[in-house]
């Protein structure tokens, strides 16, 4: 039993540690667009699945709305970073969750079923790392730029 509970644990660890490689080596494979000469689409599109956000950095113009479509096999929660407070991008906080202030800010508030979508429009320029609140592990980013 006990032998069977070490190899146990030895394969979740290296699940772990694949998992978290593979997840940083194609961040790094999909550097931000340079802001200048960004396209003028009105919109854009981030899928989910059960391998994370695509693409994992977007870069976009000010005032895009962008929408994350759920293509996975359970919810999804897109909210800004930092888990858990969601307050990296301006005005932002999970505690507007169920207020009248939650139409404005950059988190769902709620999990988005497979199938489903959410959208939201950047209106502030930087850099805004965001995730999904159901599964911290799963991180992207989006540049907005003028």
């Amino acid at each position: 039993m006990k032998n069977k509970n070490l190899i146990l644990a030895a394969v979740v660890a290296v699940v772990v540690i694949l998992g978290w490689w593979l997840l940083s080596q194609r961040q790094s494979e999909a550097p931000a667009a340079p802001q200048a000469g960004l396209p003028s689409e009105a919109a854009a599109v981030v899928t989910y699945t059960d391998a994370g956000y695509a693409p994992a950095t977007l870069t976009v113009r000010k005032g895009v709305t962008v929408t994350f479509e759920n293509k996975s096999s359970g919810p999804m929660w897109t909210a800004s970073g930092v888990h858990p407070t969601h307050k990296l991008y301006p005005g932002s906080g999970i505690e507007k969750c169920g207020t009248s202030e939650a139409a404005g800010i950059f988190d769902a508030c709620a999990g988005i079923q497979p199938g489903g979508s959410w959208t939201f429009t950047m209106n502030e320029t930087g850099t805004w790392k965001y995730h999904n609140h159901l599964n911290i592990s799963r991180t992207g980013t989006i540049v907005v730029g003028e």
